[in-house]
C-alpha cells in the first residue's frame, strides 16, 4: 500500500515522536511505501485566508466554500495545499497521529483538515446524477484513514462511563464528520493512555500494539458507520425510525 504519515506534534522526541519513528520503520518493513506531513517540522500554515486560493478570491467579500471551489476547479490553490492533495491523491491509507489536547486536535493539524479538504475535494462533491456525495462516499472513497493519539488521562476515564466520556464520542467528529465525510473507510483508532507516565514496559506494549495495527492496515475491519447514500437516512438526513429504534446519540449511526 501507498501509507500517507500525518503527524501533529511539536517534540519529535516525545512519545508520539517515538511511535512515530517505529510506525514508519514498520510500514517499510512490512513493504509499504511511505510518505509523510510533519506539520511541526513543515512549520504548516493552520489558517484560512485568501491567499490559499490565489486569482480565485479576487477583491471581493471572501464566502470561502465557494472560492475554495473554484480555486480548486481552476488550479489556483496554494502550493502546499496542492502538494497535500498529491500526497492524498497517491495513498491508498492514510495515519493521523496527534496527542488529544482539550478533547480534539492540535490546532495545526485542524488547520491542515482546514486547508486541504477545500470544497470539490473533501466536501461538496456531487454524481453526475447530482447527488452529493458525502458520509461514505467523495473523492477519497477506497482510501483506509486510522487515527493514532496519545491522551493524558487513564483508560478507564476515556471509557463508558469515564468522567471525560468515551474516545469514539470524542473521536467522532474527526471520525464520521471529517473522515468518512470525505468518503474513507475509517479503522478502530489507536490510543495511548496515560501518555505523561508510561513506563518502559508501558511503551513497549504500545509499540506492539501500533506495530500489530498497522500489520493489517489493508485488512482490518472499518468502523460500521451507515453511509449516506444506503438508504438508511431519509431526505432530511434523518435516520429512519426501523434504524435503532428509539435511540439517539452518535452511537446511532454505527449500522
Amino acid at each position: 500500500m501507498n501509507v500517507l504519515w500525518v503527524f501533529a506534534h511539536p517534540e519529535p522526541r516525545s512519545l508520539s515522536g517515538a511511535l512515530r519513528d517505529d510506525g514508519l520503520r514498520t510500514l517499510k518493513q512490512l513493504g509499504h511505501d511511505v510518505r509523510e506531513s510533519d506539520l511541526y517540522a513543515m512549520k504548516w500554515n493552520p489558517v484560512v485566508d485568501a491567499d490559499d486560493f490565489g486569482a480565485a478570491a479576487g477583491d471581493e467579500r471572501l464566502v470561502v466554500g465557494a472560492t475554495s471551489a473554484r480555486a480548486y476547479a481552476g488550479g489556483e490553490l496554494s502550493a502546499d495545499i496542492v502538494a497535500e492533495h498529491e500526497k492524498l491523491a497517491w495513498a491508498d491509507a492514510v495515519v493521523v497521529q496527534f496527542p488529544l489536547w482539550w478533547y480534539g486536535m492540535p490546532a495545526i493539524l485542524k488547520g491542515w483538515f482546514d486547508r486541504v479538504f477545500v470544497k470539490g475535494f473533501g466536501y461538496g462533491v456531487r454524481a453526475g446524477d447530482g447527488r452529493t456525495l458525502r458520509y461514505g462516499e467523495g473523492r477519497l472513497a477506497g482510501k483506509r484513514a486510522m487515527v493514532v493519539l496519545s491522551a493524558g488521562a487513564r483508560e478507564p476515564a476515556l471509557g463508558p462511563r469515564g468522567i471525560n466520556g468515551p474516545l469514539n464520542d470524542i473521536l467522532f467528529p474527526l471520525h464520521h464528520g471529517t473522515l468518512f465525510y470525505a468518503g474513507m473507510a475509517v479503522l478502530p483508532p489507536v490510543a495511548v493512555y496515560g501518555a505523561d507516565r508510561v513506563s518502559p514496559a508501558e511503551f513497549a506494549e504500545s509499540q506492539d500494539r501500533l506495530r500489530t495495527r498497522l500489520s493489517t492496515l489493508d485488512t482490518a475491519e472499518p468502523l460500521g458507520f451507515r453511509t449516506q447514500n444506503g438508504g438508511d437516512y431519509d431526505d432530511d438526513l434523518v435516520l429512519r425510525p426501523a434504524h435503532a429504534p428509539g435511540g439517539t446519540g452518535l452511537a446511532i449511526h454505527l449500522g
